[in-house]
C-alpha cells in the first residue's frame, strides 16, 4: 500500500510541475534575450493586427501545428499566448505531450495584455 501511495505521489507531483502558467501581464521580453521563444498561437490574421513584440505565428488551428516544432530544442523555454487563453492552453498541453520541458502559458492572453497597455 505504501508503494501504490508512493507512485501516485510521484506522479502528482510529476504533473503539477509541468503546468505552468504565468499571467500575460507579468511577462517580460527580457525572457527572450535569455533564450526563450514566443509563441502567438492565434490564426495570421489574428496575428497581424496585433501582437507581443518579439512573437512567432504558429497557428495552433493549422493542420501541421505538430510540424513546426520539429527543430526546436526540447529544453528551451517556450511562451505561448493566444487571445484569452483557450488555445494557447491546449498547445502547451500538447507541446507538453511532444515532450517539450518549460512550457509556460500566459493567461488572459493578447486581451489581458492589451488591457492592461491602455491603463
Amino acid at each position: 500500500m505504501k508503494r501504490l501511495f508512493a507512485v501516485f505521489a510521484m506522479l502528482f507531483l510529476m504533473s503539477c510541475s509541468q503546468a505552468q502558467d504565468q499571467p500575460i501581464t507579468e511577462f517580460s521580453a527580457s525572457e527572450l534575450k535569455n533564450g526563450a521563444l514566443l509563441v502567438d498561437v492565434r490564426t495570421p490574421g489574428e496575428f497581424s493586427q496585433g501582437h507581443l513584440e518579439g512573437a512567432q505565428n504558429i497557428d495552433w488551428l493549422a493542420p501541421d501545428f505538430a510540424t513546426h516544432w520539429a527543430d526546436i530544442d526540447k529544453d528551451q523555454k517556450i511562451y505561448v499566448y493566444c487571445k484569452v487563453g483557450g488555445r494557447s492552453a491546449q498547445s502547451a498541453q500538447k507541446l507538453r505531450a511532444m515532450g517539450f520541458k518549460h512550457v509556460i502559458n500566459l493567461t488572459g492572453g493578447y486581451d489581458a495584455y492589451k488591457a492592461a497597455q491602455q491603463n
